[in-house]
């Protein structure tokens, strides 16, 4: 079985390798570079193909590939892909298939449920990662005292614990065992297990591991036992975190694909306020009560290690696997009709075949690794999702996931006090995670970052300086806890949902997994170097010197985005090509030199200087671009219902 599908990658391989020279050939009187895009053109690659041309080119697809029975309806496909405004003058089409095209604009939401039970099924595997952060937070209180590693400086009868300091990096190494496990190992297993198993294979294997991992952790009698159980854990997360938001990506339409995948944070913040409330919910059992919070991280797993080969398998794994007829399959049940499905399907054949001109396609998993750092436009990509990661801990709120309940606690809380901060910063990360469903494909990935960075700079500020209020005061533990709530408000629909949804979705086809184990080890990476060095920074910094210090390190990530993050909001997965084609120089170039300017001239100095200049332009219809959504939205209006609109405007003005 593997030596046969080696044998077809190699034959899609070399397909993709003649279909390219075609399209390249064809697309554009100026060729297209998919490293070095100069003219900064989003181009359709069948926008410059005669009417003839891609007919004859589906026709030949389709006996490749035992399309003959259904070439009138990849005909029909095709041609609505290469002039999406006009699709409505392709021969042929039924009333039902026009509305599915016009419900894209109209109706995007209005999507098999499949589609949902695929997404929704797959970020429960999230809530794992937002449980266990959570139940190590509540567990933080008493399991170093059961474990024989005491971190306080003096023990109850006054005496001074000399051993405070080591048990105090003890503390932040246990908790950061998942991370470290998942930067160093966990990640990197996505590429090989992505290559023989499938997104469902891998998704499954890491499943196993999230649901044992807590359970063992509930049961270790020594720190040595929990420290591995906990990097056991790390295994199945890294390969879940690298995994999960590409299944999602690939699978969803590019008009909801950022709300679909944001649904990987949403449902880690789900797990973040469920395990606050399991915290609550046991921690007067006594001497277990540690125990009880860190094995019921286990519970969301169970679901999606029963359920996820009910999911449909990710149809561009198909593709690269050269197995089209499946892939057909599977976007037949994550489309509204099998019109939609051919469409995409010879779509995604026609840009993947101007992407293997990124590489001969006979690579393996280190040369793979090599040319995330090589090729220009994968490496345009892996900085991209680099900086978005790091990001996410550089703006602090990993110190609040994990160490929340100890920052209550010395600002003067009680353990059950703590315990209820805690969870309502649980349920302030979870509820503000929601509008960015409806913010994330309308404002996009780099507006919501560029807002609310910021935001999160003054709130973490304020937090800090607010434990220089005397701690007899009321309102010294009121005001640290409503700054930290705000902090959580403003970073759920921002840098809590983009740097998954934005990391799934910036690399190539070829490279997809390798780069999304880079970017998850990144983040995980750097979640355990803040795990670590926390507890000590708070006993050296003091709360006040260590969120002041967080504050900062978000003024640093909000000047990386905006120099190095571009917007991929509405562009199919295969589009992305050409935008992460622009040179960085000239990226950069643009935002110093056009966006800024813009920016203080529009909200400084408040001058009407119109829209922001774009730096890319569109070459040929595109699916979603403007021109197309307009024209859905203008023929969905009744003829009557426009007259009586001119007439009241000319009423008005009148």
């Amino acid at each position: 079985m593997a030596s046969h599908e080696i044998n077809q990658s190699k034959v899609v391989a070399e397909r993709l390798d003649v279909a390219d020279e075609k399209y390249r050939k064809a697309s554009s009187d100026e060729a297209f570079n998919i490293n070095d895009n100069v003219t900064a053109k989003i181009q359709n690659p069948l926008a410059h193909l005669t009417k003839e041309e891609v007919i004859r080119d589906v026709e030949a697809f389709a006996l490749e590939n035992g399309f003959q029975d259904m070439t009138p309806l990849l005909v029909k496909g095709a041609l609505v892909a290469k002039d999406p405004p006009a699709f409505e003058s392709v021969e042929g089409l039924t009333d039902v298939e026009k509305d599915g095209v016009r419900n894209e604009v109209l109706h995007k939401w209005r999507q098999p449920k499949l589609l949902y039970f695929t997404i929704i099924l797959c970020s429960i595997g999230a809530a794992v990662q937002g449980w266990d952060q959570t139940g190590s937070n509540g567990a933080n209180l008493s399991f170093p005292d059961a474990l024989g590693i005491p971190i306080e400086n003096k023990f109850p009868d006054g005496t001074v614990n000399p051993a405070s300091e080591r048990n105090l990096w003890l503390q932040g190494v246990i908790n950061a065992g998942p991370y470290i496990a998942s930067a160093f190992i966990g990640c990197w297993c996505s590429d090989p297990l992505n290559n023989y198993f499938g997104r469902r294979g891998t998704i499954f294997v890491s499943a196993v591991f999230c649901a044992l991992s807590p359970i063992g952790s509930a049961v270790s009698q020594t720190w040595d036992q929990l420290f591995v159980t906990r990097l056991l854990l790390g295994l199945g997360m890294g390969c879940k975190g690298s995994t999960i938001p590409i299944f999602s990506a690939e699978n969803a339409p590019a008009s909801i694909r950022g709300a679909l995948v944001m649904s990987w944070q949403m449902w880690t913040a789900f797990g973040i306020f469920l395990g606050t409330c399991a915290n609550l919910a046991v921690k007067d059992t006594g001497a277990i009560s540690w125990r009880l919070q860190f094995g019921s991280a286990s519970l969301p797993a169970l679901p999606l290690l029963l359920g996820v080969y009910f999911c449909p398998e990710s149809p561009r794994w198909y593709i690269k696997k050269g197995r089209y007829t499946e892939a057909y399959q599977s976007l037949k049940k994550l489309r509204n009709t099998e019109l939609q499905a051919a469409r995409d399907l010879y779509y995604i054949h026609a840009q993947l075949s101007i992407e293997a001109s990124l590489t001969n396609m006979k690579t393996n998993y280190v040369t793979r690794f090599i040319q995330l750092f090589t090729i220009p436009r994968v490496r345009r990509a892996t900085l991209a999702s680099f900086t978005v990661m790091l990001a996410q801990q550089l703006c602090g709120i990993n110190i609040i996931a994990f160490y929340s309940s100890t920052v209550f606690v010395q600002a003067g809380a009680s353990v059950t006090n703590a315990l209820l901060a805690s969870w309502g910063f649980g349920l302030v990360n979870f509820a503000f995670a929601w509008p960015a469903i409806w913010t994330i494909d309308t404002f996009g990935r780099r507006s919501l970052l560029l807002f609310t960075f910021p935001q999160m700079a003054w709130t973490l500020l304020a937090a800090g300086l607010c434990y220089l209020i005397p701690s007899s005061s009321s309102a010294h533990l009121g005001l640290v806890a409503l700054f930290v709530y705000l902090f959580a408000a403003f970073y759920s629909p921002g840098e809590g949902p983009v740097p998954f949804t934005y990391s799934a979705e910036v690399f190539p086809l070829s490279h997809r997994e390798v780069g999304m184990s880079w970017a998850v080890a990144t983040c995980l990476f750097w979640a355990a170097v803040l795990s670590i060095t926390f507890p000590r920074m708070l006993d050296a910094m003091s709360p006040t010197g260590a969120f002041c210090f967080y504050a900062g390190l978000n003024i640093v990530a909000f000047c990386l985005i905006f120099l190095f993050v571009p917007e991929t909001k509405q562009r199919t997965l295969e589009e992305l090509d050409y935008i992460f084609a622009i040179p960085t120089r000239r990226f950069v170039s643009h935002q110093c030199g056009t966006v800024l300017p813009w920016w203080f001239q529009r909200y400084v100095f408040r001058r009407n200087v119109g829209e922001c200049p774009a730096l890319w332009s569109f070459d040929g219809h595109m699916d979603n671009d403007k021109e197309f959504i307009e024209t859905i939205r203008r023929s969905s209006v009744a003829p009557d219902e426009r007259r009586r609109s001119v007439v009241g405007k000319l009423a008005n003005k009148f």
